[in-house]
C-alpha cells in the first residue's frame, strides 16, 4: 500500500489553495465548486462554521459574522499599531484575549471570541477536505507557504492553526520562495541571483535568492502586511 502524501497549502489572505506533488508536477486540487482556490472567508451561522464561498454567500445576512484577511491578525498583539489600522478597515469586531487579537462573533446566540488560529483552523480543514476527496489516503503532513516578513510567533501561530486542523507541519516555507523553487523546477533554472516578489491580495512580500547548482539560499527578504490588492481597493473607493 503506498503511502500517504504531503500536500501544500498557501493560506492566502484572501485566497487560499492546496496542491500535491504527483508524476513530476505539482497538481492544485479543485474544491466543491471547481474551483482551484478557495475564499479564505469564514462565517458564523446558526451554530455552523461555512467556509469560502458558502461563508461570503451569507455575507448579507450579518456581515459582523463572516471573518476574511484573518492572515493579517494571526500571531499579532491587540495593541500592535497595524491591527489598530484593521479596526478602523474591517467590518467585523476585533478584540484583546491574553494580550493578543482576536474576532467576537454572535454565535449559538451569544458573543464569542475566537482566535486567528481557531479561524484558520477552519480554513485548513476545508482544504483537507478537498485534499481527501482528491487522494487515496487521508492526509496528515502538510507544508504551509507564509509571507517572508512573519516573525517567530506569526510563525508558531500558524504551527497552532495546522495543529488545530489535526496537520504535521513538515515545514513552513516563505512564500516567494515557494514560487522561486516551483518555477526553478519548471524551467530549470541556472546559477544566479533572482529577486522574487509575492503581490498578493492583502500582502507584498519580495526575497533575494542566490541559485547554485539546483539549491537556493535566501539572501535577503522583506515584505509589507498591508500592500495588496485590497489596499489597492480601498484607496480607490476612498477616492
Amino acid at each position: 500500500m503506498p503511502a500517504a502524501k504531503a500536500i501544500g497549502i498557501d493560506l492566502g489572505t484572501n485566497n487560499s489553495c492546496v496542491g500535491v506533488f504527483e508524476n513530476g508536477e505539482v497538481t492544485i486540487i479543485s474544491n466543491n465548486d471547481g474551483k482551484k482556490t478557495t475564499p479564505s472567508v469564514v462565517g458564523f451561522f446558526e451554530g455552523q462554521k461555512p467556509v469560502g464561498k458558502q461563508a461570503k454567500e451569507k455575507m448579507h445576512k450579518k456581515p459582523s459574522n463572516v471573518i476574511f484577511c484573518i492572515k493579517k491578525l494571526i500571531g499579532r498583539k491587540f495593541d500592535d499599531p497595524k491591527i489598530q489600522e484593521d479596526i478602523k478597515n474591517l467590518p467585523f469586531k476585533i478584540v484583546s484575549k491574553d494580550g493578543n487579537a482576536a474576532v467576537e462573533v454572535e454565535f449559538r446566540g451569544e458573543p464569542t471570541v475566537f482566535t486567528p488560529e481557531q479561524i484558520c483552523a477552519c480554513i485548513l480543514v476545508d482544504l483537507v477536505r478537498t485534499a481527501n476527496r482528491y487522494l487515496p489516503h487521508p492526509v496528515e503532513d502538510v507544508v504551509i507557504t507564509i509571507p517572508a516578513y512573519f516573525d517567530d510567533s506569526q510563525r508558531q501561530a500558524t504551527i497552532d492553526a495546522a495543529k488545530l486542523a489535526k496537520l504535521n507541519v513538515l515545514r513552513l516555507i516563505n512564500e516567494p520562495t515557494a514560487a522561486a523553487l516551483a518555477y526553478g523546477y519548471k524551467e530549470k533554472w541556472k546559477n544566479g541571483i533572482l529577486l522574487v516578489y509575492d503581490l498578493g491580495g492583502g500582502t507584498f512580500d519580495v526575497s533575494i535568492i542566490k541559485v547554485s547548482d539546483g539549491c537556493c539560499e535566501v539572501l535577503a527578504k522583506n515584505g509589507d502586511a498591508h500592500l495588496g490588492g485590497e489596499d489597492f481597493d480601498n484607496l480607490l473607493v476612498n477616492y
